[in-house]
């Protein structure tokens, strides 16, 4: 008859990998007889105790704060500004994030967006990385341009 080689209904793990369970309460000669293992008296001597259980001191992970929710990986955080904080240009500039910075408006390399809280009477030419729908229509209603970098 041939071999048939390793499959599956013939596998069995190595002699050496598998430790028969430990049996306690079997008389003194297993070496876990009389108190199992367990030592002399006290609480859990006599029954378990459930995960985490302190002894009645407040647990550690009662202590500890709630996590509160999770950050999405993808989400894109903007420096906002205002088009009401834009009126401080002279009519007809070019607003655009390098001036932001020099301006100390926002910080710089980070992305801006442009939110459309108050008014604008200016007309300016507004660079940025995103715009509100109203900052845009009160910029373009002031005469001004609204360009997304």
């Amino acid at each position: 008859m041939e071999e048939e080689g390793i499959r599956l209904h013939n596998l069995k793990p190595l002699p050496s990998s598998r430790k028969p369970p430990k049996r306690v309460g079997r008389g003194r000669g297993s070496g876990h007889g009389k108190t199992s293992g367990r030592g002399q008296k006290g609480q859990k001597a006599r029954t378990s105790l459930r995960t985490g259980f302190e002894g009645g001191q407040m647990p550690l992970f009662r202590r500890l704060p709630k996590l509160g929710g999770f950050k999405p990986v993808s989400r894109t955080e903007y420096q906002v500004l205002n088009v009401s904080d834009l009126e401080r240009f002279d009519v007809g500039s070019v607003v655009d994030p390098d001036l932001l910075v020099r301006m100390r408006m926002v910080r710089k390399g980070e992305l801006v967006k442009i939110l459309g809280n108050g008014e604008i009477e200016k007309s300016l030419t507004v660079k940025a990385n995103a715009f509100s729908k109203s900052a845009i229509e009160k910029i373009k209603r002031a005469g001004g341009i609204v360009e997304v970098i």
